[in-house]
């Protein structure tokens, strides 16, 4: 985390290259964006959650329900 303030804190220094930041911090440019990103939407830098927000596979209740019965 300590390292993503300063990431985020020294781009934003006026004549900041963002490259060389990322090379310095041995992070690529993609990452170096992202984090960029996500300060400026407001999520933070902190992790961001891995568990999906919905399983559209997943049976419904009533027949999960049916299955376990029988087994």
């Amino acid at each position: 985390m300590d390292q993503r303030r300063e990431f985020v804190s020294l781009v934003g220094q006026e004549g900041a290259n963002i490259s060389l930041l990322c090379r310095r911090f041995g992070i690529s440019r993609q990452t170096g964006y992202k984090w960029l990103g996500r300060v400026r939407s407001g999520e933070g830098l902190g992790e961001l959650r891995r568990r999906p927000l919905h399983s559209p596979g997943r049976c419904e209740a009533m027949l999960e329900a049916a299955v376990l019965a029988v087994r």
